[in-house]
Order: C-alpha cells, then structure tokens, then sequence
C-alpha cells in the first residue's frame, strides 16, 4: 500500500476532526434536550436619543420618569446617590426642587440632648430609602432584595434596552416552566423568574402635562430617569466635546502651518559628502600640502610625491 500524501493526511485528520464534532453534538441533544427555563431573551436595540453623538436627554422626559420613579418604583427601590439639589437646572427649578425635598422627613442628628430627631428635606440631602437596612427589604420581598437604582443602566448588560424591556416583557409563562410561588415570568431576566411583580400597567398614573401613559411610555420616561442618574454629567459632556472640536477647526490649521515652518529648514537641509581633491601641482613639479592655520607649509619633491601615492 501506498503511503499517503501530506494533503491527504491533512485531509483525514480534518474530516476525523469535524466528524468526532458533529457526533458529539449530536449525542448532547439527545441526551440532554433543551428547555424553555435555558433560553435567555436578548433585548432589542432601541434608539434613545442622548446615545446619539450630539444626543442630549429630553428634560421633559425626565421630569414625567421622576414621578414615575416616586409614585410606582420608590416604594420598593433607593437611589442613594441622587440628591435633591442634582435636579435643579436639569428638569426641576430651585423652588420646585426644595419643596420636593420638604416633603419628606429626614433623620439628623443628635442634637444637645444625644437625641435622633426628624426634620423636613433640604436640597443637599439624598433621596430617602425605602427600607432602613437590606434586611428589612428582603423580609418585605419574600427573601429578595430590590437593588439600588442609581447605576443599573450601566450594570446591566443592554443598558437602557434591558431596563425598559424587563418593564413591558411580563407574560404568561411558556409550557413546561416551573414557575414557583411568589416569582413572575419574565423572559429577559436571567432564568425567566423574577421576584419582582409587573410594576406598571395602563392607567396607573397620568401625567400633568397631558402626555398620554400607555405602559411604554411609563417605562420609557423612568428608564430615561435612570440613564441620566447613571450618568448626570453626560449632556455637559458632550457640549465641551462640541466646544473643543469648534476650537480645534480653528487651531489645527496654525499648529500645522507652524509645524512646517519650524521644521522646513531641517528637512529640506541637504547632506552631501564630497571627498578631498588630490594637492595641485605647480610649474615646478612640486606638490603642496596646506594644513591648518599654524601650521608651516609642506613642498615635496616628485619623488616624495609618488612613494606617499604608493604606499
């Protein structure tokens, strides 16, 4: 039998390879099927506007997703990094934001006596927490602990479209899902069960300024609400980018100009190696040898001239 050639070997061990592959494939489906509790629902992409390059956030859009968060969301979620005073400028003025702020009771203190007392909010204070300590939290969840919301747009994967679909993706569950008691189905959170019940539903809450509040758009305006908390610098942001590129247009032309005129002589500067010409000779037969300054002058004779050429 004939040896096989390296393409042929190469050839074999390939289909050996992808073979052994499908095979084993294969064999996992059979053995193990697929259920509808493993499937993960990625959420789809949405265009939100202050992800645009020179996108900003809507303040009126804002403003509808804080009241959605303080009537709906804040009964069960904090958002422990947000201050009242934050608010000022973006979608509440001063005097809006102070009497958002005196309507609830903050806990200060001591005061002379060592005592805790209660006092109405003030614009440098944060927004309050729905529960004292997690352990309250989850003991009023059934074991589950609502999570701050004042950086989950950036902790969870799909930002801004994980948020808003987990909020309109309530559904009966698939057949064949074990659902336990006290959970939910929802096909975008990680397992499909989730301990947090449907939170908005049509007619929940109206807003003052007539905007109709079907569920999507109750999800859109707080999920909104929650981009611009993650990231509340993000429109100042994107105007000092605008600044800096308008002064860029204006400054790249002379950096430029001045680079080339600094720089023209040395690269336009031209090295050239020319090698010493023999000594000329005079009427005589002699040749003569000029050193540097100090130095007297040398006269050789032909025959001088000729060993020092041989040598």
């Amino acid at each position: 039998m004939a040896a096989w050639s390296p393409f042929k070997k190469i050839a074999a061990s390939l289909f050996g390879v992808t073979g052994a592959t499908a095979a084993f494939t294969v064999y996992n489906l059979e053995k193990r099927p697929l259920k509808a509790a493993e499937l993960l629902l990625h959420p789809p992409a949405y265009e939100w506007a202050h992800n645009k390059v020179f996108g900003s956030f809507d303040a009126a859009s804002l403003r509808r997703g804080y009241l959605v968060y303080k009537n709906v969301c804040k009964q069960c979620h904090s958002i422990k990094y947000l201050a009242f005073r934050e608010m000022v400028g973006v979608f509440m003025t001063e005097e809006e934001a102070k009497a958002e702020a005196a309507e609830v009771d903050i806990v200060d203190g001591p005061d002379d006596t060592g005592e805790m007392f209660e006092r109405p909010g003030k614009l440098s204070d944060k927004l309050p927490m729905p529960y004292r300590n997690d352990e309250e939290a989850r003991f009023a969840n059934n074991g589950a602990l609502p999570p701050d919301l004042s950086y989950i747009v950036l902790a969870r994967h799909g930002g801004e479209d994980y948020v808003f679909s987990l909020l309109t993706g309530y559904c009966d569950p698939p057949e064949g899902f074990d659902l336990k008691d006290g959970l939910h189905y929802n096909p975008y959170f990680a397992g499909g069960a989730i301990g947090m019940a449907q939170a908005l539903f049509p007619g929940i809450y109206e807003y003052a300024d007539g905007t109709p509040a079907p569920v999507s758009q109750l999800a859109k305006d707080v999920t909104e609400f929650l981009a611009w908390i993650a990231q509340p610098e993000l429109n100042t942001r994107k105007e000092m980018a605008i600044k800096f590129l308008m002064v860029m247009t204006f400054l790249l032309p002379s950096v430029y100009y001045w680079k080339r005129f600094k720089w023209a002589p040395i690269k336009n500067l031209k090295i050239e190696f020319r090698p010493p010409k023999p000594p000329a000779r005079d009427q005589t037969g002699t040749a003569t040898l000029k050193f540097r300054k100090g130095i007297p002058k040398l006269r050789l004779t032909d025959q001088i001239y000729k060993t020092l050429q041989t040598e």
